[in-house]
């Protein structure tokens, strides 16, 4: 597992960390369990361990470290075996929505499968697991867990109850909630690896203001994102062109090299966020999910498109590494699909440093549909 390889330090600073948002407790809640919210467990985690945070995509891990791939939660400790969301397949119903139980757990299993696999890629591990933080009165426990694929072939035991399918494999029992298109997993925590006693105060506020009364200058934070636009991995009617964007390793012409590529900016982007990017041919760094920073530009006429310098780097990780697609193998929407992304997300840090990140079905149309808002 992860948590115990890790250094004295680390651990030390991760607990104290947990300790104090669980100390503040009564700002959200009256209860005797302590609150976490888990975008700040997450944020907590990566800071600790110094790990990559991968919670900007719409992925399956939340954080990578070394080797490790790492899906994070929170959840109430309660007795210790309950059902926890793992998965959403709500924009994929149209694959399942009129299948019997057996293939609707079949596809599931499936896509699950296949998403595990593509977060893994993307951000450069080769095993994945679940951090936990379990709650109970007063106390956080810490477990882990492998993130194990869903052996398909040893898949049993599937029964219908109302709006869920209940079925097991090898190692795991699942749920998955058909009116909610949630893949649930049951998780039993009593083994856990370490717990702490959490104090919760009785005026948390209070305490605040005391530890912020001798503090005058905010300091600078360096990873703020400024501002995020999201740019599609297909064209028009969800097709992925043939010979241009991510397939224009394809097109007529020149000899090309099978890994030339580029994103397609359209330009109802640009008028949604003008300044976003630097002028045509301007250098800046793009921050890949694993860690590696590349060589990027804004290119052609209507700076139209993403690509990297040199051009076959991008397209060496989207297609080689990520994607996993042959020398010569067209994109399709339907491989996008498959592992649950068809957009990426751009954060822009500075006017050099920008990250990039997959991002789930729909998202780039839910931009556009926030740009429309904003102008009317």
């Amino acid at each position: 597992m992860f948590y115990d390889i890790q250094n004295e330090t680390s651990r030390n600073e991760y607990v104290k960390a947990l300790t104090i948002i669980g100390n503040l407790s009564n700002l959200f809640s009256e209860s005797n369990v302590p609150y976490l919210y888990y975008r700040v467990a997450e944020k907590v985690f990566c800071d600790a361990f110094n790990a990559n945070d991968l919670s900007r995509g719409d992925i399956a891990l939340d954080a990578a470290k070394d080797d490790f791939g790492i899906g994070l939660k929170t959840f109430l400790a309660k007795n210790n075996r309950t059902f926890q969301k793992i998965a959403e397949f709500n924009k994929d119903r149209d694959l399942y929505i009129n299948e019997s139980a057996e293939e609707i757990i079949r596809t599931v299993s499936n896509l699950r499968n296949e998403r595990i696999k593509f977060a893994e890629k993307l951000s450069g591990v080769s095993r994945s697991l679940y951090h936990c933080i379990t709650r109970d009165q007063n106390r956080f426990f810490i477990f882990e867990e492998a993130m194990d694929l869903i052996d398909i072939d040893s898949i049993r035991d599937i029964r219908k109850k109302r709006n869920s399918i209940f079925f097991s494999d090898d190692r795991h029992q699942y749920n998955f909630n058909l009116s909610k298109s949630t893949l649930l997993k049951k998780f039993d925590t009593q083994s856990h690896i370490y717990n702490f006693d959490v104090e919760i105060f009785e005026h948390p506020l209070k305490k605040l203001q005391e530890c912020f009364s001798h503090i005058s200058d905010a300091t600078e934070d360096r990873n703020h994102i400024i501002d995020s636009i999201y740019l599609p991995l297909y064209g028009r009617n969800k097709l992925v062109p043939k010979k241009s964007g991510l397939n224009q390793w394809n097109a007529l012409g020149r000899a090309r090299d099978p890994d030339e590529v580029y994103i397609s900016i359209p330009a109802k982007v640009h008028e949604c966020s003008p300044d976003f990017f630097p002028s045509r041919d301007t250098p800046f760094y793009l921050l890949l999910p694993n860690g590696a920073k590349i060589n990027a530009k804004v290119c052609q006429d209507s700076n139209k498109a993403l690509m990297s310098n040199p051009n076959r780097v991008l397209g060496k990780w989207l297609l080689r590494d990520v994607l996993e697609l042959a020398e010569g193998e067209l994109l399709t929407y339907e491989k996008l699909q498959q592992i649950g992304v068809d957009s990426v997300k751009i954060d822009k840090i500075d006017h050099e440093n920008y990250f990039i990140n997959f991002v789930s079905l729909g998202s780039y149309e839910e931009y556009l549909s926030q740009c429309d808002n904003s102008d009317s």
